[in-house]
């Protein structure tokens, strides 16, 4: 996902993506120990999705475009 599509979502569902992206990223990490994953390229895209959505959604927040922040 590229940083100006995450842009254009809302503080909540970069949330959201964000817990799919770590659960999928959990995923890939069980199936690299059990010798089951053949594309090791998925953990660091997903690494790197991560951290854009984190980096963002910190953007947004101290900008104050999310609510509720203190």
């Amino acid at each position: 996902m590229k940083a100006a599509e995450i842009r254009k979502l809302k503080a909540e569902e970069i949330r959201n993506n964000l817990d799919e992206k770590r659960h999928e990223l959990m995923n890939l990490r069980f199936n690299q120990v059990t010798g089951q994953l053949t594309d090791f390229t998925k953990i660091r895209s997903l690494r790197r999705d991560i951290a854009r959505m984190e980096t963002i959604l910190r953007e947004m927040e101290s900008a104050g475009a999310v609510e509720g922040v203190a």
